[in-house]
């Protein structure tokens, strides 16, 4: 029986991916390891908890000393290691947070893995789940592929950069087999409402401002966070060692169009008159260092290993804005306390 350790499995994209390994897969024993921090929810997996091949960790990357003691106590097979600050804003605001978890949090991992694995690799495999935010920002033209220079802009995305340089050089210095995933921006159940997103359909509920940076067109490719979770498993079992795959939603969308075709689905789906939602549009000064534009080019992993988005945006879209919708109390309960300081201090 397999042991996967799963790293930041109460998030956002980390749910789905320990829910998805944990359903498909009963011969393996899959071990969540997350610190709960304000993003990770031990609600976004209940509905698996007492499953008998699910096992949750509370702990934190950062801590060399309890990262050691867990890997000697569990001879993990395979790690998927998507535990991460992600947040830009965040970022600006505390950039030593994010190289605490990002880098020295990944250093910790792949020294424990060395250690443990000791150049006996068959059958292992370490995962690094990185974003397309590494690459930097492109112009009206072009998309990000797997050998794209990388040239970060923020502090987060150069820590995310920085953690992808090690985990690679672990791959050249010592043989460490890994694979590594550069995606785009994920949406769907269970994101935390800083993201734009669930953000904006929390605050359409609650006829509050849509705060919108600069003049709204910066322009991202949207994924479906369970498309990326479906990635993630093809990836983690056929993808080739020592290989970079692009992982994108073929979503391209600037903001502020797509702040306004979510306003327009919710006031459908609010029962409102048309246009409400558009008036609760507000522009706010720009963040600094904010890229233009992000379009991924996932031609190699759908021409290596088949993989294609299952939905497209506009289904996926509907799908977020109903699990939302009617899951009213989980928002509720997410965006109190610490999440009301935070939102004032950003937007006000």
């Amino acid at each position: 029986m397999k042991k996967i350790l799963i790293t930041g499995g109460a998030g956002f994209i980390g749910s789905h991916v320990v829910r998805r390994f944990v359903n498909k897969y009963p011969d393996y024993q899959v071990y969540n390891l997350d610190a709960l921090t304000y993003a990770g929810n031990l609600e976004n997996i209940k509905d698996i908890e007492n499953n008998s091949n699910y096992n949750f960790i509370k702990g934190d990357i950062v801590d060399e000393i309890f990262v050691n003691e867990l890997f000697s106590m569990h001879n993990f097979d395979g790690v998927l290691h998507l535990a991460a600050e992600s947040h830009v804003d965040r970022s600006i605001e505390d950039p030593l947070a994010f190289v605490k978890t990002n880098v020295i949090g990944t250093m910790n991992l792949l020294n424990a893995v060395k250690s443990q694995w000791k150049n006996n690799f068959e059958g292992k495999r370490f995962y690094h789940i990185s974003t397309d935010e590494v690459y930097g920002s492109l112009g009206s033209e072009g998309l990000f592929t797997e050998t794209t220079p990388y040239d970060p802009n923020s502090p987060y995305s150069a820590s995310k950069a920085s953690s992808d340089h090690f985990v690679r050089a672990y791959g050249e210095t010592y043989g460490l087999p890994y694979v590594l995933t550069n995606c785009s921006n994920n949406y769907g159940s269970y994101h935390f409402p800083e993201k734009l997103i669930p953000l904006f359909i929390n605050n359409i509920i609650n006829n509050k401002p849509l705060p919108v940076y600069g003049d709204g067109n910066y322009t991202r490719d949207w994924l479906f966070v369970e498309d990326h979770a479906a990635a993630i498993d093809l990836v983690f079992h056929e993808g080739k060692n020592h290989e970079t795959y692009n992982i994108g939603g073929f979503n391209e969308w600037k903001n502020i169009d797509l702040v306004k075709l979510l306003c327009q689905i919710m006031d459908e789906k609010l029962g409102r008159e048309e246009g409400t939602s558009k008036e609760l549009i507000t522009y706010v000064k720009d963040r600094p260092g904010h890229d233009l534009r992000y379009a991924i080019d996932a031609s190699k992993i759908n021409r290596e290993l088949g993989w294609n988005p299952s939905v497209t945006f506009e289904e996926g879209l509907e799908r977020t804005i109903n699990w939302y919708l009617n899951n009213e109390e989980w928002l509720q309960n997410v965006t109190s306390g610490a999440y009301k300081d935070y939102y004032k201090k950003q937007y006000s």
